[in-house]
């Protein structure tokens, strides 16, 4: 495609073509002709260069964190050898817009580098990159797209924890300590017909009624969680903008709970309660918990079903553990006896509660002495409970040995 540059050219050529003619000057024939000809020689150039292209990206070693500096190398492989002279890469990366880098011979590959500088946690997506091939004299350019080229991940800055607030003592209302144990139980998996000697509490009466004989329960081992970290992904409570919000300063709470009890070897999972429901165990702190940091560097919030209306699904996977740690940035009355009626059960909660007041929110539904008598009534049955607020140090307040204080200022 021809350049502004190049029509001008052209067009001028076209003009001296006509002034030669008209005023019968030879000498002007040729350099018409040469202006002509040069545009045509720019098309074939830039023709010629037009190969297939791959581009590789690399972001440097290790895990990028929240806030950090983002160096991004480029590297272009060119089907054929690699052109002289130096090519531009224009790139469109979500939530930083459009970015054009010039790649330049080095060591026999066409290279080039920029800096992302102090990226928020999240994913990136890379959503063009195409070469953009141009002659010597910028009279001819053609782009070349890339095609899909991935994405840029950038983890949760997350803080070591030798303890957790948690262990100082949950209590059951009667004042007698729950200590964890290893669950166990089973699930239904399929029925069948009743065979003789089979015990009866086995029998599966809705399908017997339904069918006219006995059917009895096929069980299989379901083995709980220990522990679950359900991280509220709701958007109608986040206040504050990314990397300064209440949603951000959640994610890194559920993190790093979830990462002291993978590191203990602790069956765990984590359940987001987003738009998609992302569920993801971790009982290795090898692949799994990789995979659910993975989530926590992409999560947003998404959400828009309440998570006291999550925690009453009783199918799911993460309201069957033994402990619940709940974080979120919104405290129902509705969440609140939720988490009462697990503890009837003998299922301890722990709630991690980040307050939006901090972050100056604007007046909510319910007031500071609303919330305060929320959190009141989970300290008095003996669910831990720790506030977060804007500027508090993580691992000093997660990491506290005597449950701290729940009124809110």
């Amino acid at each position: 495609m021809l350049t502004d540059r190049g029509r001008a050219v052209l067009a001028l050529g076209g003009v001296v073509y006509l002034a030669a003619w008209a005023f019968g000057s030879v000498p002007l024939y040729p350099v018409a002709l040469g202006l002509v000809f040069a545009v045509g020689a720019a098309a074939i150039w830039v023709r010629i260069l037009d190969r297939p292209m791959f581009l590789r990206r690399s972001v440097g070693a290790g895990r990028h964190l929240d806030g950090d500096d983002v160096p991004v190398e480029l590297e272009l492989d060119v089907e054929g050898g690699v052109p002289l002279g130096s090519l531009g890469v224009h790139e469109s990366i979500a939530r930083f817009g459009e970015r054009e880098t010039t790649l330049v011979r080095r060591h026999g590959r066409l290279r080039g580098r920029y800096v992302l500088p102090r990226v928020p946690r999240g994913r990136y997506r890379i959503e063009r990159a195409e070469i953009v091939l141009e002659d010597p004299f910028g009279l001819e350019r053609t782009t070349v797209p890339l095609g899909e080229q991935g994405s840029l991940l950038v983890y949760p800055r997350l803080v070591e924890l030798d303890r957790l607030f948690s262990e100082a003592g949950a209590r059951i209302p009667e004042g007698k300590r729950l200590l964890l144990r290893r669950p166990s139980g089973f699930d239904l998996h399929s029925v069948r017909e009743y065979e003789p000697g089979e015990s009866l509490r086995r029998v599966h009466w809705p399908t017997t009624a339904r069918r006219g004989r006995l059917m009895v329960k096929e069980l299989e081992d379901a083995p709980r969680d220990e522990v679950a970290v359900v991280l509220d992904a709701d958007r109608t409570i986040v206040v504050g903008e990314p990397p300064d919000s209440t949603f951000e300063l959640q994610v890194r709470a559920a993190g790093s709970i979830l990462r002291t009890h993978a590191s203990r070897g602790r069956r765990a999972s984590l359940l987001v309660n987003g738009a998609d429901r992302l569920y993801q165990r971790v009982h290795s702190y090898d692949g799994e918990w990789s995979a659910a940091l993975e989530i926590l560097a992409a999560v947003e919030p998404d959400g828009t079903t309440p998570l006291a209306t999550v925690l009453a699904d009783e199918a799911n996977a993460a309201m069957r553990a033994l402990e619940l740690t709940v974080v979120t940035a919104v405290l129902s009355p509705r969440l609140v006896e939720r988490l009462l009626q697990r503890m009837l059960l003998r299922q301890t909660g722990v709630v991690v509660y980040v307050d939006p007041a901090s972050f100056g929110a604007r007046p909510a539904e319910r007031t500071p002495t609303e919330i305060a008598a929320q959190l009141l009534r989970l300290e008095r049955a003996g669910i831990p409970v720790v506030v977060l607020r804007r500027g508090d140090d993580l691992a000093e307040r997660l990491g506290a040995s005597e449950a701290p204080e729940v009124a809110l200022a």
